[in-house]
């Protein structure tokens, strides 16, 4: 007697797909990370029922699986844990203490700057809140 296969979800990486670096982030992904998690822009994503607001999707990358979200520098390091072999370490490194808050840091640079990263543009900048609000925080 076999036992019933058991399929776990996949976890969701939710982007904004409006900004073109974020969109060229998400190509690498699909192109050289063989397990990746599904990957939606939040414009075509139902955000109530993933538990997400469209002020969170605009500010950072949503990591779903199993109704657990994480965020910006803690999403992707799931994302490459999910994608095994050489990206889990990474991933986990990620998370380690002291090299996570300087990701942390470096994400938010990137976040706000990401119309000036390579291939962005002006539909890549944040909204002009939230770009006020970092810089004032800043």
């Amino acid at each position: 007697m076999s036992s019933p296969l058991i399929v776990e979800p996949t976890p969701l990486l939710i982007f904004d797909g409006d900004c073109a670096f974020c969109s060229r982030c998400v190509r690498f992904i699909e192109r050289r990370i063989r397990r990746h998690p599904q990957i939606q822009s939040w414009q075509r994503s139902d955000l109530v029922a993933l538990g997400l607001t469209q002020e969170q999707c605009e500010t950072a990358v949503q990591f779903v699986d199993r109704g657990s979200i994480t965020s910006a520098h803690v999403a992707v390091a799931r994302v490459l844990i999910y994608g095994k072999k050489g990206w889990a370490l990474l991933g986990y490194a990620m998370l380690l203490p002291g090299i996570k808050q300087v990701a942390g840091v470096v994400y938010r640079w990137v976040a706000k700057n990401r119309d000036r990263m390579p291939g962005g543009t002006a539909e890549c900048a944040l909204p002009q809140s939230e770009r006020t609000e970092r810089e004032i925080g800043n």
